[in-house]
């Protein structure tokens, strides 16, 4: 067994003791999790919950030997002034257990689970809900944490499911993800959108960056103006690979600006007649805290947004 496939185990049965142990956390935003932090008696864990869920430090006391040593092997500590803190952090979404980075998620190869994550993923369960045809093939584009990958293959547990991301960590921590939902019919690659995987889908789900992140962090920078780009690169590939019936749905957010949704200029010519679209506003005003940095001057919002396009 290599060093990472042994790490990764580890990583999957401390998922599994800590769903044993009743363990559930729901993720705030950014800065819900700063102001929490702010409060006199947040200075050291006291359970579980704090070094899993709000990444605060905590002394070695706080675990027992046994168990203090199941997180060393599982490489999941750092040491810093003589405390201790997890660099993940596990969220509830219904009955699963997801693993990502700890917070803050400054590192260029972060794992984001969020606010986000959730609206993406009742996105995903009402579409499922609702189609009347089986999913045979599915992708989740930039998977991230592998949350719609996880959601298609359990709800469709006959389609071939796959996940691609352009971080090695986000691959990783889905293969973890996946093997704690119980699911086999996920494939995981490697892969610059839909670069390396052929073949048409039936669904095709995408939760992309979407800032304009200064730092031009890999989970957070959508490119171009104001982080739109990427967003649209990936109407314009998915949609040449969606079967007869077949339906993208992309989850992102957009910069307005005078009113105007940009985002929603560049795409709205791309399905032409071969599709159907629907696209809607699911939160007016996220991530406020945003309009005060640099290339947001002319931004009055930020919405999230989600474009459905199936084709005919």
């Amino acid at each position: 067994m290599s060093i990472q496939q042994r790490v990764d185990r580890e990583l999957i049965e401390l998922g599994v003791r800590l769903r044993q142990n009743g363990y559930r956390f729901i993720t705030p935003t950014p800065l819900t999790h700063e102001r929490v932090m702010q409060r006199a008696d947040r200075l050291m864990a006291k359970d579980q919950r704090d070094v899993f869920g709000w990444s605060m430090p905590f002394d070695q006391r706080l675990f027992g030997t046994e168990q203090f040593q199941a997180l060393e092997r599982a490489g999941i500590l750092e040491q810093q002034d003589g405390q201790w803190r997890s660099t993940v952090r596990w969220s509830s979404l219904n009955d699963l257990l997801f693993v990502h980075s700890s917070f803050p998620t400054t590192q260029n190869d972060a794992v984001f689970f969020g606010p986000d994550t959730y609206r993406f993923a009742h996105a995903i369960e009402a579409h499922l809900q609702q189609r009347t045809a089986p999913v045979k093939r599915a992708v989740d584009i930039g998977c991230g944490a592998g949350v719609g990958a996880v959601l298609i293959a359990r709800a469709q547990p006959q389609a071939q499911t796959v996940a691609v991301d352009i971080n090695p960590r986000a691959l990783r921590l889905t293969a973890v993800n996946a093997e704690l939902a119980g699911t086999d019919n996920i494939a995981i690659y490697h892969s610059d959108l839909l670069a390396s995987v052929e073949g048409q889908f039936d669904l095709v789900v995408a939760n992309p960056p979407y800032m304009n992140d200064q730092q031009q962090r890999a989970y957070r920078h959508g490119g171009g103006v104001l982080g739109e780009a990427l967003s649209v690169r990936i109407v314009r590939e998915a949609l040449p690979r969606l079967s007869p019936g077949g339906t993208l749905l992309l989850y992102t957010g957009v910069a307005m600006v005078r009113g105007a949704d940009p985002f929603l200029a560049m795409i709205e010519s791309l399905p032409g007649n071969d599709f159907s679209w629907t696209y809607a506003e699911l939160d007016p005003d996220v991530f406020g805290e945003e309009l005060l940095k640099p290339g947001y001057e002319q931004v009055e919002r930020i919405a999230v947004t989600l474009l459905t396009v199936t084709r005919n």
